[in-house]
Order: C-alpha cells, then sequence, then structure tokens
C-alpha cells in the first residue's frame, strides 16, 4: 500500500511543490506493521523493501519507531531495525522514532547508537522520546526501577 502511494501522481505535487522544482524534504516513519497473515519476519523484509524503495526515489530519512509488547507491531527492537535497514541500503539516513528513554539507559543508548554512527557514518539519526511506548506493566517489566506515572 505504501509503494503504491509513493509511486502514484497524487503524491507527486507534494514531491516537487516547492519554486525550484526541487524534491521536498519527505521522510517516512515506520512502525514495522504486522499485516493480516503477516509473520513478524515477513514485517521486516516489508521494511526493509520499503528503505529501500524510499532510497530509490530520493526520500532521504527513514525513522522506525518504538513500541512493546504489541501484538501487530514488530518494531520492539529499534536499533537493530535500523541497524538491518542501513545495511541493506546506502545513502538513506535511517533513525529512531524514537526511542523512548523511560525504557532505556541513555548511556546504553548513546553507546549503541555511537557504534552504529561507526559503521554507517552520517546515515543514523536520533531521535530521543519519554513516553513509555507500551502499555504500563510491560514498561514496568522494562525497567522496574523507573517510577512510571500510574
Amino acid at each position: 500500500m505504501v509503494l503504491q502511494v509513493l509511486n502514484s501522481k497524487a503524491i507527486q505535487p507534494f514531491l516537487y511543490a516547492n519554486s525550484e522544482n526541487k524534491m521536498t524534504n519527505l521522510s517516512i516513519l515506520n512502525l514495522v506493521p504486522i499485516r493480516e497473515g503477516q509473520t513478524a519476519k515477513q514485517a521486516v523484509d516489508s521494511m526493509v523493501k520499503l528503505a529501500k524503495h524510499a532510497e530509490n526515489i530520493g526520500i532521504e530519512r527513514y525513522w522506525i519507531a518504538e513500541h512493546h509488547n504489541m501484538k501487530n507491531l514488530a518494531s520492539s527492537a529499534t536499533q537493530l531495525l535500523i541497524q538491518h535497514a542501513l545495511s541493506h541500503t546506502e545513502k538513506l539516513r535511517v533513525g529512531s522514532g524514537g526511542v523512548m528513554l523511560p525504557n532505556h539507559s541513555p548511556y546504553i543508548v548513546a553507546e549503541q547508537y555511537g557504534t552504529l554512527e561507526t559503521l554507517y557514518p552520517n546515515r543514523v539519526e536520533l531521535g530521543l522520546g519519554r513516553a513509555p511506548g507500551t502499555d504500563m506493566r510491560t514498561a514496568s517489566a522494562l525497567r522496574p526501577e523507573f517510577a512510571f506515572p500510574r
């Protein structure tokens, strides 16, 4: 569906809507949905296919959202999915939209994304958030020492 929209003539006015006829800087935020009848692996494969297509049509940024304990989303291990997308593209900037800091040690996040930047220079983006990205029971399981609002 997303590929059909990106390839459609309906989106062209949005892509080239400036006076210099240059492509507008659009980004894609992917939650890596698991569609009906699809496996998590197929959802990840679709994520990679969309990232490759985005790069081919000139989109510069591709972000992956963090969500936990949701049966219809395959985006709980955001940094792994980002690395996977980076490994299948050549110039696309790939990032988190965003890393929910209550779920992670900030120091480990800095190390992980610093390592990604070492492996894929100038292609890694880090968006940060403060929401849990899940229900409160799962949030408490992810970081039991963190005082989540109830």
